[in-house]
């Protein structure tokens, strides 16, 4: 089947977070102004209709006409292991699988399960903000191991720095994040076993969110690290269908625990938790027959990617813009404009009415960036993008005369 990923499909009045959540947008700080000409890029979160598989398993679901409680059926569990052996040569047991409600909620499980109040955590800033959330909001203590980015935009891991950080005593957990929110890096199988190795050697706990994994671009490769690292007892995985599938809305996260006690504790401290009878109904059916979808959409979220940097080199060549390797948000760089962060949101935010996400929200090495979904009909991103260019049309020559340093008027 051929899906049209141009279609623009109206999402306002569904009960959408991104189209009609005004007032909850506003209350987080993410924007001033939000109507009904405002374009939200801020979130990840599709605007992209799903397999047709998903959409006859859940009318499927419908007819049946009762929605009581539900088990995870052995088919579930079944769906889970062959997508995982047939793309990633994973064998997963079924007794390591437990199901989670949201990807955000497990990671509160975890910090809370292995972890004790004023215990360090690793995260790797600029990253997606509920890693501090997680953190700070259950007394545990930040242990910030700042990714380092090149002239081109290319991020590293600072090595030294992370094992300093993780033979400290008060270091618990690492929390992994790969493919990379924002910045888009897959870390490769060298990087993955030598900070597995840091880990193993400090006993700090691992908790590996790759629920961006499927998401990646054409000629690249992503490895789950439980896969590549040499001792994986100390490794939590965290996969979704909800990023991949377009499925958010339906709170299907699954964890992969490989050490049993570890697995007591974390299913303890999780506790009963049901699906409901959609959530899996929608696992069974994409992990059956969603891939030839998600073939067709890595290929169109590959053409807007460089519809997106081509956009910016010839209206905004200001603006930095690197492809990343996974995920489908990109990371612009305006630190070319010579602007406050402030100025550079007004603009955007106000002016424009297009919805991003301000660096500083991923930490403070982000100050001066934009995080943007791109996972939305390319007309659309085009409009987005052609209003964010008229305003800071005023300001390319004052750039352009700065970095040259020549005066501007």
């Amino acid at each position: 089947m051929k899906y049209n990923f141009d279609e623009i499909v109206n999402r306002r009045g569904t009960y959408s977070l991104k189209w009609d959540g005004a007032d909850m947008i506003k209350a987080f700080g993410i924007t001033e102004r939000f109507d009904e000409e405002t374009i939200p890029l801020f979130t990840a979160d599709m605007d992209l209709p799903v397999p047709q598989p998903l959409v006859d398993a859940l009318h499927k679901t419908v007819d049946h006409r009762i929605f009581g409680y539900s088990v995870f059926p052995e088919e579930y569990y079944q769906a889970i292991q062959n997508w995982f052996k047939r793309r990633y040569d994973w064998e997963i047991k079924k007794e390591q699988i437990v199901y989670s409600p949201g990807t955000v909620h497990a990671l509160n499980v975890a910090v809370k399960a292995f972890t004790q109040p004023g215990d360090g955590i690793i995260i790797q800033r600029p990253v997606y903000p509920p890693f501090t959330g997680v953190v700070e909001g259950n007394g545990r203590i930040v242990v910030n191991n700042a990714l380092k980015a090149d002239d081109t935009g290319y991020y590293s891991i600072d090595f030294e720095d992370f094992e300093e950080k993780a033979k400290d005593g008060h270091t618990k957990m690492f929390i992994l994040c790969n493919p990379h929110n924002p910045t888009g890096r897959i870390f490769k199988e060298n990087e993955l076993k030598r900070l597995a190795d840091i880990c193993y050697r400090h006993d700090v706990l691992i908790v590996a969110d790759e629920i961006h994994g499927d998401l990646i671009r054409k000629g690249q490769t992503f490895l789950p690290m439980a896969t590549v690292a040499e001792q994986t007892g100390h490794i939590l995985t965290l996969t979704a269908i909800n990023k991949t599938f377009n499925t958010a809305g339906l709170h299907c996260t699954n964890v992969i625990v490989t050490d049993p006690d570890r697995m007591a504790v974390f299913a303890t401290e999780m506790g009963m938790q049901l699906g409901s009878p959609f959530t899996i109904a929608a696992l069974i059916a994409v992990y059956n027959e969603g891939e030839e979808w998600l073939e067709q959409l890595l290929e169109y979220i590959d053409g807007t990617m460089d519809f997106v940097k081509t956009f910016f080199e010839e209206h905004m060549p200001e603006v930095k813009v690197r492809i990343p390797e996974g995920t489908y948000v990109l990371w612009l760089d305006f630190s070319g404009y010579n602007l406050s962060p402030e100025e550079i949101h007004d603009r955007i935010y106000n002016k424009a009415n297009v919805v991003l996400e301000d660096g500083s929200m991923f930490g403070e090495e982000g100050e001066q960036y934009q995080r943007i979904c791109i996972p939305s009909p390319r007309p659309l991103i085009k409009e987005a993008l052609e209003r964010i260019a008229r305003e800071f049309e005023d300001v390319s020559g004052k750039a352009k005369g700065k970095a040259n340093g020549n005066p501007t008027n």
